[in-house]
């Protein structure tokens, strides 16, 4: 791992040089002078007219689910489900790995240098992620359909896979993954949290995504979703709640008390008509962490964290009828910071000390022309092509819009897919 020199960079609102060593940024100044002994380490990138922001982190998606683009579309959440999970009982090892390489050659083309992945065959997953230098971190998904015939041998997977993560390296972490409280048996549930908190792990779980959810938790169990999880001891500041689209006052003072973070999937949330109303003031005023995730391309149709930036400052102005609603700032750090912070990564900003996970900006084009507020242009005037470079843990994982290997995973992923819908 060599050093790279950023020259002439706008951060944040002044133009500085970065310099990472290693896997940190070690310097921001206005000016960085290098001996000929340390240019001979040192890949020293011109970039007047770029910006640099921190990389996106993707708090909730299903990495492979690229492979089912544009399936099923116009369909509502559970018919849709239905279909998905007769294509994924069709997928291998092949298939979870073009398809998890196609989503990181996506989110690497747009900005991500993190994700969150909650999906099947988490071992061949990371795998896929390590080959492209990505951060991940990758959830043992717990789904018995409320048989508990099943339990055992979700049990004996999430232990396996627990031994195997030991090896996986300080890029990769595990995650335990509860579905959903609809689809897994309390016990189950309990057991899950009750391994995570031995393991210091983290809790992937989808939480009040629709509004029939909600019902269906009030009919079976007398209280809301939140609620249900409380009265099992299943919520701590373990707990990365996915969707939170439809909760109540009290649902929010339990996410507070409990320090639940919530991820804001807007994209997919519209797409599947699950919700247009993410109350992200209300949880704000609690002190509730939000940070944002595209959900897989099968619901969100792309995993472009920018493009979900910008759809969520929107909605939040729209339905509030606030112009003021979800302003800039706080856009950014939902996209970044928030998440790196819930995953315990000194990452999310361009500061001195901060692992190197830097995004690129080529502003030197129409959509930055009058550059009089970047992170505006960035939002809602661009798109993610902008994106020139990508550094994820000190190391150019895309330079130029150029991506190690693209063509021989877009080939294969094709040939998965052929094999997939025949």
């Amino acid at each position: 791992m060599g050093n790279i020199l950023l020259k002439g960079i706008l951060a944040g609102t002044k133009i500085k040089d970065i310099l990472i060593k290693g896997n940190t940024i070690e310097q921001i100044k206005d000016n960085i002078l290098l001996s000929p002994e340390q240019e001979k380490d040192c890949k020293i990138l011109d970039c007047s007219g770029k910006a640099a922001i921190p990389g996106f982190v993707n708090m909730h998606t299903h990495s492979a689910m690229t492979l089912t683009r544009g399936y099923k579309e116009d369909t509502a959440l559970q018919e849709w489900l239905q279909h998905i999970w007769a294509v994924e009982a069709k997928m291998d090892e092949e298939a979870i790995y073009w398809g998890t390489r196609l989503a990181c050659l996506e989110m690497i083309k747009t900005g991500t240098t993190c994700f969150y992945d909650q999906y099947w065959m988490p071992q061949t997953a990371m795998e896929a992620v390590k080959e492209m230098g990505m951060r991940s971190v990758h959830a043992f998904v717990a789904l018995n359909l409320k048989d508990e015939s099943k339990n055992r041998g979700i049990m004996e997977g999430m232990e396996q896979m627990y031994s195997q993560s030991r090896s996986w390296g300080e890029m990769h972490k595990m995650s335990v993954g509860v579905h959903a409280p609809y689809t897994v048996s309390d016990n189950l549930i309990k057991w899950c949290t009750d391994f995570a908190r031995e393991k210091k792990l983290t809790v992937h779980i989808h939480m009040s995504e629709t509004e029939q959810e909600n019902l269906d938790s009030i009919k079976l169990n007398g209280c809301t979703p939140f609620e249900h999880l409380e009265k099992l001891d299943a919520l701590g500041p373990e707990t990365i709640a996915a969707h939170c689209v439809w909760l109540s006052e009290n649902d929010m003072d339990i996410m507070a008390k409990y320090g639940v973070t919530a991820v804001h999937n807007v994209n997919s949330n519209l797409k599947l008509s699950s919700g247009s109303r993410f109350k992200y003031n209300e949880l704000k005023e609690r002190g509730v962490r939000v940070c944002l995730g595209t959900d897989g391309c099968g619901s969100s149709n792309n995993l472009d964290m920018r493009e979900a930036m910008k759809t969520a400052a929107l909605l939040q102005k729209g339905w509030r009828r606030d112009p003021l609603a979800l302003p800039l700032n706080e856009l950014l750090n939902i996209a970044t910071a928030n998440g790196a912070d819930a995953l315990g990564l000194d990452a999310g900003r361009i500061e001195e000390g901060k692992l190197a996970d830097i995004a690129i900006i080529d502003i030197d084009n129409y959509a930055f022309v009058p550059n009089l507020d970047f992170l505006s242009n960035l939002v809602y005037s661009a798109n993610s092509s902008c994106i020139e470079s990508l550094i994820c843990n000190g190391e150019l994982i895309m330079e130029q819009r150029r991506v190690k290997g693209e063509r021989e995973i877009i080939e294969n992923a094709r040939k998965v897919c052929n094999k997939l819908y025949k």
